[in-house]
C-alpha cells in the first residue's frame, strides 16, 4: 500500500465526487459513497436525508422496519422538528418511560415481541416473579400502552409502538 491512498482526497477530487453524487441521485441512480468520507460515515445516510430535508435548526426522526420472529412486519416513521420538541411539554411521556423503567417489564415486552403472548407462558419464565408480581407489570405496561390485551391472557405490543419501543432501546444503550 502505497502512501498515497492513505491521503486524504484534495478538495477538487471532493467536490467532482459530489457533484457526481449529486447528478446520480437527480437521475435516479445508485447511490454513492458519501463524498470525503470513512465507511463509517457512510452509515448516516438517514442523516444526511434529514438535513436535506430538514435545515437549521433541525429536527429528530425515528424510523425503522422490523420483522419479528413471530413473522409480523412493521414499518414506522416519526419526526418531529427541533423547535418543535423543545418547545413540548416533556412531562406527556412520563408515565410511558416510567414503565419502561423496569427490568422485569423490558423482560416482558422482549418475550412477548418473541412470541410468548399468554399469562400461562409468561408464568413460567423464571424472571417475571409470582403470578402476581407478573399480572402487576403487564398491567402497568397496558396502561402506557405498551401492551395491549387481545383476548383473555393474551397480550401484544401494538404494531405502531414496535418501532419505538426498539427505538428507546437503543437510544438507551448510548
Amino acid at each position: 500500500m502505497s502512501d498515497e491512498s492513505l491521503e486524504e482526497p484534495s478538495l477538487a477530487e471532493r467536490l467532482a465526487r459530489l457533484e457526481e453524487r449529486v447528478a446520480r441521485l437527480e437521475e435516479g441512480g445508485a447511490p454513492v459513497e458519501p463524498v470525503g468520507a470513512s465507511a463509517e460515515a457512510g452509515a448516516l445516510w438517514a442523516l444526511a436525508g434529514l438535513k436535506d430535508r430538514m435545515p437549521a435548526p433541525g429536527a429528530v426522526l425515528f424510523t425503522g422496519t422490523v420483522d419479528l420472529p413471530t413473522g409480523e412486519h412493521y414499518e414506522w416513521q416519526e419526526g418531529r422538528t427541533t423547535e418543535d420538541l423543545i418547545g413540548a411539554d416533556w412531562t406527556q411521556g412520563a408515565a410511558a418511560l416510567a414503565a419502561l423503567a423496569h427490568p422485569v417489564r423490558l423482560l416482558l415486552l422482549r418475550e412477548v415481541l418473541l412470541g410468548t403472548r399468554t399469562t400461562a407462558a409468561l408464568g413460567e419464565h423464571e424472571q417475571l416473579g409470582t403470578s402476581g408480581q407478573l399480572y402487576h407489570h403487564l398491567r402497568q405496561l397496558v396502561a402506557a400502552g405498551w401492551l395491549r390485551a387481545e383476548g383473555r391472557g393474551e397480550y401484544a405490543v401494538p404494531g405502531e409502538r414496535v418501532v419505538p419501543l426498539l427505538a428507546l432501546l437503543q437510544a438507551a444503550r448510548r
